[in-house]
């Protein structure tokens, strides 16, 4: 919805309107309608904020927004359920100059203090300043969907929804080395242990479902996670109970998430996840609502998805949008994709969301109704069969698996894994330190400077939870949901995932492996709850893409080459390769190939 930015000081100086403004200005693609300043009477908080006006288009829902004389809030996301809250609040008291939901967060914490934040349906970053008390409350919801980056040395704390309004208030880059060389020789872009951690040592991320609490004159600086999923209770229900369940908490997330004063669309990219989301979409309105629909096409690309988008519109007569990025765009736009995601990616399906959400601004929509978050909570992925099968039911789903064209490799080890899965972890950990370590153009003085074992993790799983637990609230998700984040608001678009409604992702967690997977298909329940509504070439695929472009073909471009010498120079200079590495040939592969390397070369070049 929105960027924000801050700075608390007990200092005046370092608390100035220019800084603020260089701030706002470096968000400015995430908030085009307005821009707010605001400054304390002594000079001690200041807040900014970059405006994309969704709810209560009115000047009065502006931001920085204050509250009962107390309060002033800066504030990113979209709350789902203040209407609900709002009527709660009503009765407990509390009465509201706007429709906004920033004003309903403001009368949620002075009533409920930081116990507010169980409370909420949605997805946020804000802080609030409380002048009475001098202290700042900031937080950040559940699943991380929206960014909240922080600099503090002790004499002042600044804020900012992305890293570059840091920045610009005169922050210095300095690089994580031991974040560098991970991602370049094992793709990490997170930190599994320390989820706070960034490419930049002096940058902190909040983490997903904390907040913390900063005291200008009780030093007091702590930092609370307000929320965690329970992964160990399982219910006992019926597979028709389930569905229907299912069905009923997935229609809510979407009602909620069509909440909006502007246009609200979706993303169509043709598999089961999205698809989804149109159907229900559909079949929850009373009105004649029918969203605008974004795809990206890929035509000749034996993993071009737009026939199977072009299904789902066809049935339900929708207007369907069409981008087809190509070669030449990807090398003219790569520089502005690294720009906005601040940080190394995984492949170019990154770029193909980016356009998606460029061709929604470019029709005016504002909104966005996407389906990230499906694959980690419902086990979407190939990779979590392994640990499904580990389970027990191996002899009856691996053939299963196989009949739907899904080649699954079982042998001793995984029968041993299941037995002994600490030791598998053990050994998965090994493994990943054995590849980082015999990486040969990586600098052997870098390589042996900036190891750090402990950053080197792997989870135990002892039941498909487990992973899908690591994968949701630890390493994987966040990234995909950082990705989304930059890659919408780039374009001063807002992207909602109805998949991440904490009550629908708790209820899933709590459901028994079997109604994750079952004959030989992933996300069952999901299959089940959309068979009667969606084509059965829909709800049956078992190929996994995923807004995947011709990569391999793209980085077979002269363009692409040419980056990716210059990034190997860069890096050769700044002695984290080695200058071996200047006479291999670009290694083109496809996004999801395992040791791309000269993908990570660019990638990583840029933070330099």
């Amino acid at each position: 919805m929105c960027g924000i930015a801050g700075i608390i000081s007990n200092n005046s100086n370092h608390v100035s309107s220019e800084r603020l403004k260089a701030m706002a200005t470096a968000l400015a693609h995430r908030g085009p309608d307005a821009e707010g300043l605001w400054i304390n009477e002594n000079k001690t908080a200041g807040f900014t904020h970059r405006r994309l006006s969704i709810i209560d288009l009115s000047d009065a829902a502006a931001q920085p927004m204050h509250y009962l004389q107390r309060y002033c809030i800066s504030y990113n996301g979209e709350l789902y359920n203040y209407i609900e809250l709002k009527d709660e609040l009503k009765k407990n008291g509390y009465s509201f100059s706007t429709n906004s939901d920033t004003e309903v967060i403001l009368a949620a914490y002075d009533f409920w203090k930081e116990d507010c934040l169980q409370q909420f349906d949605g997805m946020f970053a804000f802080a609030i300043w409380d002048q009475q008390q001098q202290t700042l409350f900031a937080a950040r919801d559940r699943f991380g969907e929206k960014p909240f980056y922080y600099f503090f040395d002790g004499e002042q704390f600044l804020f900012a929804s992305e890293m570059k309004a840091l920045w610009a208030a005169g922050v210095k880059k300095e690089i994580n080395q031991t974040m560098l060389l991970n991602y370049l020789g094992l793709g990490w872009v997170k930190n599994p242990v320390d989820v706070s951690t960034t490419f930049y040592s002096n940058i902190v991320a909040l983490p997903q479902a904390h907040f913390l609490k900063l005291g200008l004159n009780s030093n007091e600086n702590s930092i609370t996670q307000y929320w965690d999923l329970d992964k160990e209770t399982q219910i006992s229900i019926t597979d028709a109970e389930a569905v229907e369940q299912f069905q009923q908490l997935f229609n809510t997330s979407v009602k909620r998430r069509l909440r909006s004063d502007v246009e609200v669309g979706t993303s169509l990219s043709g598999g089961l996840d999205s698809s989804s989301i149109v159907a229900t979409i559909l079949q929850s309105q009373t009105s004649n609502f029918k969203p605008q629909t974004f795809t990206a096409s890929f035509p000749g690309f034996e993993k071009d998805e737009s026939a199977f988008a072009k299904q789902v519109a066809d049935q339900f007569h929708l207007q369907q949008h069409l981008v087809t990025p190509s070669a030449e765009d990807f090398a003219d736009e790569l520089e502005k994709l690294f720009y906005h995601q601040e940080e190394p990616f995984q492949s170019s399906s990154t770029y193909a969301q980016f356009k998606i959400y460029e061709l929604a601004k470019q029709h005016g929509v504002k909104v966005i109704l996407d389906g990230q978050g499906a694959d980690e909570i419902l086990a979407g992925y190939h990779k979590y069969i392994h640990w499904f099968l580990q389970e027990g039911k191996a002899s009856r789903e691996l053939e299963a698996f196989r009949k739907n064209n899904i080649d699954v490799e079982w042998n001793w080890k995984n029968v041993l894994a299941a037995k002994l899965p600490e030791l598998a972890a053990v050994q998965l950990e090994s493994k990943a330190r054995k590849e980082l370590n015999s990486n040969a153009f990586i600098n052997k003085e870098f390589l042996k400077e900036q190891f750090d074992k402990k950053t080197i993790y792997k989870p135990v799983v002892r039941r498909l939870n487990d992973l899908l637990y690591f994968n949701t609230m630890q390493f994987g998700l966040e990234e995909l949901l950082r990705y989304a984040d930059r890659n919408s608001m780039a374009h001063g678009v807002e992207v909602r995932l109805p998949f991440l409604n904490h009550e629908l992702v708790q209820f899933v967690f709590s459901l028994p492996s079997h109604l994750k997977m079952r004959n030989g298909f992933t996300k069952y329940i999901l299959r089940e709850s959309m068979k009667n509504s969606l084509p059965s070439s829909i709800v049956y695929r078992t190929d996994k893409v995923g807004y995947e472009p011709p990569q391999q073909q793209w980085m077979q471009t002269e363009a692409f080459g040419d980056l990716v010498h210059e990034s190997k120079n860069k890096l050769v200079k700044e002695k984290v390769l080695n200058k071996e590495v200047l006479q291999q040939p670009v290694i083109a592969k496809a996004a999801h190939d395992a040791k791309n390397d000269d993908w990570r070369t660019v990638c990583a070049a840029q933070l330099l």
